[in-house]
C-alpha cells in the first residue's frame, strides 16, 4: 500500500483530528497499567477495546496485518519462550524431552503474548492517525521542547518513507549489475548485508545534506514562530479520559476475576 493511500486514510480518520499529545497521553497511561501486571485478563480487555478503536484511526484489519506482522510474530515468540521457561506449575499438558508445558506456564506465556500485543497496538493507532507535522507542532508548542530537536525529528520521520523506496531501488540496481542473484541461503544473507550497508551510506549522506540545508535556511538560529497553532479542545480531553477509562476497566476486570499479578508484588 502506497504512502499516498495511507495518508488519505489518515486524513479521513476521526482520531486524525485529535491533538497528538492527547493520543500519546492516553496510550502511555494504558501502557503503564499493562506493564505493571502480567495477567491475561487485563491484557485481553485492553486488546479487545483497542481492536474496536482501530476504525477510528483509519486502520483496517488488512492494513494492520500488512504493517504489523512483525509485532504479531514477536508476541508469539515471546509467549512461547515464556511458556517454555516459566515455572512448571499446575497440570502437566505436554512433556517431550526438555520441552515441558503445564497449565501455569502456558497461562504465563499467553499473558505475555497478549500483553505484548496490547502494549504495541496503541502505538500503531497513534502512528497511523497522527501527521508528523501535527506531532511536531504539539511537542514544540505544548511541551516546549527545543525546536532544533523537534524539527530534526520531524525531518527524520518524513524521510523514513524514502528508505523503503531506496531499498527497492538498490535491490533492482544490484540485480541489474549481476549482484545479489546468487543462489544459496548464506549468499543471500551476504547480499542483504551489502545492500543494507549501501542504504546506510546513502542515509548518512542525505542526513548530512539535509542538516546543512536546514542550517542555511535558518532552522535553529533562534526563536521561531509556528505556522499552525496546536490547540486542545473538548474532544482531545475525551480521548485522554478514554485512555484512563480503558486502563481502569482493564485493571478492574483483572482485580474482580483475581488474575491481577503485579510485577513488583
Amino acid at each position: 500500500m502506497s504512502a499516498q493511500i495511507i495518508q488519505t486514510q489518515r486524513s479521513a480518520a476521526w482520531l486524525a483530528q485529535i491533538n497528538p499529545l492527547a493520543k500519546l497521553g492516553a496510550g502511555m497511561f494504558l501502557t503503564v497499567v499493562l506493564l505493571i501486571s502480567v495477567d491475561w485478563v487485563s491484557a485481553t480487555v485492553a486488546l479487545v477495546i483497542e481492536c474496536a478503536l482501530l476504525p477510528l484511526a483509519g486502520v483496517s484489519a488488512r492494513l494492520l496485518l500488512l504493517r504489523g506482522w512483525p509485532i504479531l510474530i514477536a508476541a508469539v515468540v515471546g509467549g512461547y519462550g515464556t511458556a517454555l521457561l516459566a515455572p512448571k506449575t499446575g497440570e502437566l499438558l505436554l512433556a517431550f524431552g526438555p520441552v515441558t508445558f503445564t497449565s501455569g506456564s502456558l497461562e504465563a506465556g499467553v499473558a505475555i503474548a497478549l500483553r505484548g500485543l496490547a502494549v504495541a497496538l496503541p502505538g500503531i493507532i497513534v502512528l497511523f492517525s497522527t501527521d508528523p507535522t501535527d506531532l511536531a507542532d504539539a511537542l514544540a508548542q505544548k511541551l516546549r521542547l527545543p525546536h532544533r530537536f523537534v524539527l530534526g525529528a520531524l525531518a527524520a520521520m518524513r524521510l523514513v518513507g524514502l528508505l523503503v523506496a531506496e531499498w527497492q531501488t538498490l535491490g533492482m540496481a544490484r540485480r541489474a549489475r549481476g549482484v545479489g542473484g546468487e543462489p544459496g541461503f548464506f549468499r543471500g544473507i551476504k547480499s542483504q548485508l551489502g545492500q543494507a550497508m549501501a542504504l546506510l551510506v546513502q542515509a548518512v549522506r542525505r542526513a548530512s545534506r539535509l542538516a546543512v540545508t536546514m542550517e542555511a535556511k535558518g532552522f535553529g538560529a533562534g526563536p521561531r514562530t509556528w505556522a499552525r497553532e496546536s490547540v486542545f479542545v473538548r474532544r482531545d480531553l475525551v480521548v485522554a479520559a478514554g485512555g484512563v477509562a480503558i486502563a481502569a476497566l482493564s485493571m478492574g476486570a483483572a482485580l474482580v476475576l483475581g488474575t491481577w499479578n503485579p510485577v513488583l508484588g
